[in-house]
């Protein structure tokens, strides 16, 4: 059914955003908002608020907002049709009345879902009966056990040509309908029709709502053609803006489970028998710009699995450009490269759960591989290559829809570039800019430096002879070289540390709800992290102090020093909510921020000591392409604390102009 405006419009004011939220979320009046506990994620400060006036709600733990249609979405796994039909009835207002020609459309599919229902439980039944027996026989080698089956309502139909149609016409349904719903092969050439799918497993498709739309089949015969048939399109069923699994993935994600496209029906189902229930597969095509569409209904930034072999690339590749249009701030896609030769069922019986989570947490965002692609392309070895390497980088940009983050990848890659052809060399003549392969880490992922094994790329003779340290002799760039992991006492407390401890030591009531974060994070420092150790004793023991009496307090310990140390590492002066006069909002907002980049920052330090040690050992193009690869990731983290700088409006503080 289709909403107009005026409808909608008159829905959202009859009932306010607090009203709707307010029954799944404890609200408080915080001046002209309300305020309350995330209801996406556990949290014990209130990070999520709810603005009457402009008829909407933010999350800033999740980084989700919207208005009341959106909110019943998110929080009932509901289409926006089903959420505005509930809200409508809450508000007591009728639907629009349907036009006779809409209403017997309505009917009409509500009789092919019907159709489609009774096909499936045919198809249940002869799976479970004498002659569903070798289908049984195929899914148990394929892993998938009888209560799998019924789980996904699998199937079998006979090799009869008229099995289907015959049990399907004692139910009362006419050939019509069989034909409208794709079950029946007929024609104005074809004087009797007869059943689509025979001598096939079957995989049942279904919608958001799990409703049967359509059938897959998997022939039993080594040599039949196709080896997988689909239902045609039909009123029900449009096979690019449909994926199997969709409503049990939808459900799964709506309890917090990452969302991952993998490309078969028996892929998803071992992904699912995992504990990945949260997988989804295209249909015999490759992914199309709806199917993208609803994977982001699920997640912000769903990971997309391909073989590891050159079409499993260029398919990667496919799905880059179909997305580029459509991103949108916080919408992303990562991409997971299975190793040769494997699928995600093979990976799920070779190695389990554990093989598949390294799987997926080593997918690489898209911009990464939009890099890898463009510089695996050609050698960049004189100016004019360097230069046709930007145009290209250039255009690729360019195809991307949003302006925001437009701009952020034409920053990215311009960073990347410029670490690309810094004047420091290579360890070998043909370094390459293509990046960490896939498989340097974990155990999934194939690699992306196959091809790139060809000569000629940019060669650079570096200025000056690599920093090593300990034996065997490991390169150390200058950022390890300049950090407390490398220099101790002698090293300036980092910015970020500083301010992380800044914010402690202006709001120790942070400690009330936030202790576990500061004592989950790492300090390289050893001065930050024995006050970090100081500031966590003091909060889990006496948790009554305020700013100066804290500070009183660590003098009292013997930590001056270190505070005197702290102050002075501070170069951020804008960062407002470290500062005493901040309030508890926009302090929260900080120190979920400054907590986030520090994880990341870390993270690629790790990552880039990782490097290093693998390019002291065996100066190879691959390991010199992930240090690069690293380096360009660290510079565009660094210095980030800019991000904060538009907090603040919550507590008071005055806009600033230049």
């Amino acid at each position: 059914m289709r909403f107009s405006a005026q409808f909608l419009d008159e829905l959202r004011a009859r009932l306010p955003v607090s009203e709707v939220v307010g029954r799944r979320v404890k609200l408080r009046k915080a001046g002209r908002e309300w305020k309350g506990l995330s209801p996406f994620n556990k949290e014990k400060t209130p990070s999520f608020f709810v603005n009457d006036q402009k008829m909407a709600w933010f999350d800033f733990s999740s980084g989700k907002n919207g208005n009341i249609f959106d909110f019943v979405m998110q929080t009932e796994g509901v289409t926006f049709p089903e959420a505005v039909e509930r809200l409508a009835a809450e508000a007591g207002m009728p639907l629009p009345k349907v036009s006779h020609e809409d209403e017997a459309r309505d009917q009409r599919r509500r009789t092919l879902h019907d159709v489609a229902e009774l096909a499936a439980k045919f198809f249940e039944a002869t799976l479970a009966s004498r002659a569903g027996a070798r289908a049984r026989g195929y899914l148990a080698d394929r892993g998938i056990d009888p209560p799998t089956q019924v789980k996904f309502r699998l199937g079998y139909a006979p090799p009869d040509r008229f099995a289907l149609k015959e049990h399907l016409g004692k139910e009362g349904v006419s050939v019509e309908d069989m034909v409208a719903v794709g079950l029946l092969i007929g024609g104005d050439d074809i004087p009797v029709p007869f059943d689509r799918f025979r001598d096939r497993v079957i995989f049942p498709i279904g919608d958001l709502r799990g409703r049967v739309i359509a059938f897959g089949g998997r022939t039993l015969e080594k040599d039949a053609q196709p080896k997988y048939l689909n239902s045609p399109e039909t009123p029900l069923f449009h096979k690019g803006a449909t994926l199997y699994n969709i409503a049990n993935a939808r459900a799964a994600a709506h309890q917090g489970a990452g969302v991952v496209a993998v490309e078969g029906y028996v892929d998803v189902i071992a992904m699912a028998s995992a504990g990945f229930e949260a997988t989804v597969a295209p249909l015999g095509t490759a992914l199309t710009a709806e199917q993208l569409a609803l994977t982001w209904k699920l997640a912000a930034e769903p990971v997309l699995c391909f073989d590891g072999d050159g079409a499993g690339r260029r398919a990667a590749y496919r799905a880059v450009d179909i997305a580029l249009p459509l991103l949108k701030p916080g919408k992303s896609l990562k991409f997971a490269m299975l190793p040769d030769g494997n699928d995600p069922d093979d990976l799920v019986r070779s190695g389990g759960r554990d093989a598949v989570a390294d799987l997926i947490g080593g997918a690489r965002p898209l911009a990464d591989v939009l890099w890898i692609r463009e510089t695996e392309a050609n050698p960049i070895d004189t100016p004019e290559r360097r230069a046709a390497l930007e145009q290209r980088l250039g255009e690729v940009t360019a195809a991307i829809g949003d302006e925001t983050v437009r701009k952020y990848y034409r920053q990215d890659f311009s960073a990347r570039l410029r670490s690309l052809l810094a004047p420091a060399g290579p360890p070998s003549r043909n370094a390459t800019a293509a990046g960490r392969p896939w498989n340097q880490r974990g155990t999934g992922g194939s690699s992306w430096s196959k091809s790139q094994d060809r000569g000629g790329r940019f060669a650079r003779r570096p200025q000056a002879p690599p920093l090593v340290s300990g034996s065997p002799y490991v390169v150390m760039s200058p950022q390890l070289a300049a950090s407390s992991v490398h220099r101790g006492h002698r090293a300036v407390i980092p910015c970020r540390e500083a301010l992380i401890l800044q914010t402690v030591l202006n709001h120790p009531w942070l400690l009330h709800d936030h202790l576990e974060d500061l004592s989950g994070i790492e300090f390289r420092h050893p001065d930050a992290e024995k006050l970090k150790f100081a500031l966590i004793d003091i909060g889990a023991h006496d948790g009554d102090h305020d700013g100066p009496a804290m500070r009183a307090e660590l003098i009292r310990r013997g930590f001056a020093d270190q505070m005197v140390r702290t102050e002075k590492a501070i170069t951020t002066a804008s960062v407002w909510g470290a500062r005493p006069e901040a309030g508890p909002e926009d302090v929260v907002m900080t120190w979920t921020q400054l907590i986030a980049l520090h994880r990341q920052w870390h993270s690629l330090l790790r990552e880039l000591k990782d490097a290093e040690q693998a390019l002291g050992r065996e100066t190879t193009e691959s390991n010199y392409s992930w240090l690069q690869d690293v380096k360009a990731r660290m510079s565009v983290l660094d210095g980030t604390e800019a991000l904060i700088e538009g907090f603040g409006a919550a507590s008071g503080r005055t806009a600033q102009t230049l």
